[in-house]
């Protein structure tokens, strides 16, 4: 495992991350389980949010860091203020009413790095950063950070805050990965900034540095070798039509062929390949992922130990045919 530091939290953070998504309180020892198997491939990064599982997915994630011991050494991103149908709810008094929910499920004093789920960009970035500083100041969170803000919103939030002497946001989590997104695929406000139109986010987060926890970095399955050219008319419902739907054009099939290349030079798999690109490219990647079984989370780890070079990250992302 390779790991990197986020302002404001002083330990060790593991490039790639486990969601607690799947956690339920009617199985505690699968759950249970799983955590131990991210945390035995070296994870200390994990990634909850107030909407998941009606609080259960934080109330199993905090009895088994309280069982195992081990609260000083994970980190833990929850989220706050999704909308609620349509009622938006980025707001001071959602965001605390969010974090007084998720640190009683969690059984927490407080919480590594708190998100925001959605933004509002009719609501000011001000009372947003005021709020999240005094839940700073009280001790109940270390950073705070952005899931599915644009660039320009987080470098006005982060202005705001440095003219008043105040924390700005320490991470930013959009969607991001070797292959494009064509189309939002939650609606409602997600944001990606892959391909050819994100370009100027990502030039904007690689002179930054910005901590990216990236959701979606294996493009919603495009990678699991599932999807093919000649077939996609068989993928008609849930997940599968989302990704047919927000991933499976020519350039990325072009991609996921160069990623399969790599992937036999390396001795690696595709989506290790995938989520190296992530780790190791030009961005500040900690890519989030649910594995949902110990084989999927130990192959996940693994593509820290691929190596790619520029010039390998330039093919991959068809911005070279050599390397």
């Amino acid at each position: 495992m390779r790991y990197g530091r986020i302002p404001g939290i002083e330990k060790d953070v593991s490039r790639v991350a486990q969601g607690a998504i799947m956690l339920d309180e009617g199985d505690i020892a699968a759950g249970f389980a799983l955590m131990d198997a991210a945390y035995a491939q070296g994870i200390t990064l994990f990634d909850s949010a107030h909407i998941y599982g009606g609080g259960q997915c934080d109330r199993v994630f905090g009895k088994w860091v309280a069982d195992r011991g081990i609260r000083d050494t994970i980190v833990l991103m929850d989220k706050c203020s999704h909308h609620h149908g349509e009622v938006n709810r980025v707001t001071p008094e959602c965001i605390t009413s969010d974090l007084n929910d998720c640190l009683a499920w969690l059984g927490f004093e407080t919480i590594d790095i708190f998100s925001f789920h959605r933004d509002d960009e009719t609501q000011p970035v001000g009372p947003l950063v005021e709020r999240m500083n005094e839940h700073i100041a009280e001790g109940r969170i270390l950073a705070f950070g952005a899931s599915n803000w644009t660039h320009q919103r987080i470098a006005e939030a982060n202005a705001y805050a440095e003219a008043n002497a105040l924390a700005g946001f320490a991470v930013s989590s959009p969607q991001y990965s070797l292959a494009e997104c064509l189309g939002d695929p939650w609606g409602r406000g997600s944001v990606w900034i892959d391909g050819p139109a994100g370009r100027t986010a990502r030039d904007w987060y690689r002179e930054n540095r910005m901590p990216v926890l990236s959701w979606s970095t294996l493009a919603g399955g495009f990678f699991s070798g599932r999807f093919r050219r000649d077939n996609l008319e068989a993928f008609t419902d849930g997940a599968d039509a989302r990704c047919v739907r927000c991933y499976c054009s020519e350039d990325n099939f072009r991609r996921l062929d160069r990623a399969a290349e790599l992937a036999d030079e390396r001795g690696a798999t595709v989506p290790q390949i995938a989520l190296a690109f992530v780790i190791h490219g030009p961005l500040n990647g900690f890519p989030l992922m649910a594995g949902w079984t110990a084989q999927q989370i130990a192959e996940n780890a693994r593509a820290c130990e691929v190596e790619l070079t520029e010039a390998d990250i330039a093919y991959l992302d068809l911005e070279s045919d050599t390397r």
